[in-house]
């Protein structure tokens, strides 16, 4: 009887990304967010669990009430960001911060700075945000 080898896994490269990066390709964000929403993917596969983008709003620019499927942890990169989550006191996020948002439940936001606000966000679900019917801006 001969032994079972395990095969090796092909190796994963390492990443590293700066928000700044001429390299780094920024698509649309969803029609409901600012003019001039952008994401860039990271790492990962947007349509498929575990995926990090950088996400970025324009300077004093509004984010509709929205949510995600899967729960979301956020590092904001630059500028200055306050977000409110549905029945909590609004957070104001600034470049260093980490922030946790639960599955499902609904937040709005806004870049106060004059930059753009970048966020880095790590999803756990396949990447999506669904805007909240008839909300305030």
């Amino acid at each position: 009887q001969i032994p079972a080898q395990a095969q090796t896994p092909p190796l994963e490269q390492a990443v590293t990304q700066s928000a700044d990066d001429a390299q780094l390709k920024w698509g649309p964000c969803p029609p409901f967010l600012p003019k001039g929403c952008a994401i860039a993917v990271l790492h990962g596969d947007p349509a498929k669990d575990n995926v990090d983008v950088f996400f970025k709003v324009p300077a004093k620019s509004s984010i509709q009430l929205h949510w995600h499927t899967s729960a979301e942890r956020m590092m904001l990169v630059g500028g200055e960001l306050h977000v409110t989550y549905d029945g909590q006191k609004t957070a104001v996020l600034k470049p260093g911060m980490y922030a946790y948002g639960p599955a499902k439940r609904p937040h709005h936001g806004v870049c106060a700075s004059t930059v753009p606000c970048i966020l880095f966000i790590a999803f756990e679900s396949p990447l999506d945000a669904v805007p909240v019917e008839n909300a305030k801006k």
